[in-house]
């Protein structure tokens, strides 16, 4: 079993924390998270994250790692959890990748390239351009300098137009020139596993629910409490997440709760849409519906086959 791995991916709100906490129970397995807004500390109740309580019966790696006003990026990812998978076979246990943050398993799988570091200062240049001429123009701006990469980012993806402009103006090299100089994927063999619901009205009440439980759990006193701390803003990364970015505008007077609640859901069900989309395009992943009543027994069976 020294070098197996299992991967358990799906779309928000899905119910992979239930399947894999029921699969450590029965298997020699330790969870490492695959979630790019778990990994920041102090966003717990807007990121679903275990409690503290749950963490002790069943432990995650790779949560808690950083700062909510550091940048934490696929490339520390894809260092860190080859660290993780490593210590956890030591141990004789098989490492246990659960998540919906798709780029992190796609580096794990596919490599990634080498991409300078992110730059607080030719982020927060970018920024200012964007607040006085709107992101629309650095799209333009984008399709100019590199044409393959504006293809392929969408005008309203604020996060990804900073990150090709930024990588453009650090090196001079426009982004896409980066994608087919990988790091070498990692080296297991892989039980790749993918929780795609097969009504998507049913996902969408889930996740309205969920986010509804969210704001009875004090999600805007969560949220008011990290912005309090004198050097986090609603303008870091962490910040800008799904659930996070709707209840900062409220605070901020932007919006009222029921209207940041409104875009939350909404933002939440198209963020689910996009894991979707990437699940399907997924052809080495097993395809599980955990709306189907057998879906914990097919899982169950696919783990124990592979283990055994």
């Amino acid at each position: 079993m020294e070098n197996k791995i299992i991967m358990l991916k799906g779309p928000t709100a899905c119910g992979k924390t239930d399947h894999a906490s029921k699969l450590v129970k029965n298997h020699p397995l330790e969870i490492i998270s695959v979630d790019s807004v778990m990994v920041y500390k102090g966003l717990d109740i807007g990121s679903a994250k275990p409690t503290s309580e749950e963490l002790k019966l069943c432990p995650h790696h790779l949560i808690d790692v950083c700062e909510p006003t550091e940048n934490y990026s696929a490339g520390e990812f894809y260092q860190d959890v080859q660290q993780v998978i490593q210590s956890i076979i030591r141990k004789g246990k098989i490492p246990f990748l659960v998540g919906g943050t798709m780029m992190y398993f796609r580096v794990l799988e596919r490599g990634i390239s080498q991409l300078p570091s992110a730059n607080p200062t030719v982020r927060k240049q970018i920024d200012s351009e964007a607040a006085a001429n709107g992101w629309a123009k650095l799209h333009q701006e984008l399709q100019r300098i590199d044409p393959t990469a504006a293809k392929r980012i969408d005008p309203s993806d604020k996060q990804r137009i900073q990150r090709a402009l930024e990588v453009h103006r650090i090196t001079g090299k426009p982004i896409s020139s980066f994608h087919g100089e990988h790091k070498q994927p990692i080296d297991y063999q892989r039980l790749n596993l993918s929780l795609v619901p097969s009504k998507r009205d049913i996902l969408y009440k889930r996740i309205e629910n969920r986010f509804d439980a969210m704001l009875d759990q004090g999600l805007v006193s969560e949220v008011g409490h990290l912005l309090s701390k004198n050097s986090l803003t609603s303008s870091h990364n962490s910040m800008k997440s799904v659930g996070y970015k709707q209840i900062c505008e409220f605070i901020e007077n932007k919006c009222s709760l029921d209207e940041a609640r409104a875009k939350a859901v909404v933002a939440t069900r198209r963020l689910a849409k996009r894991q979707l989309t990437w699940l399907r395009s997924d052809t080495d992943s097993l395809v599980v519906d955990p709306l189907h009543r057998k879906s914990e027994v097919d899982i169950e069976g696919r783990v124990s086959q592979f283990l055994n």
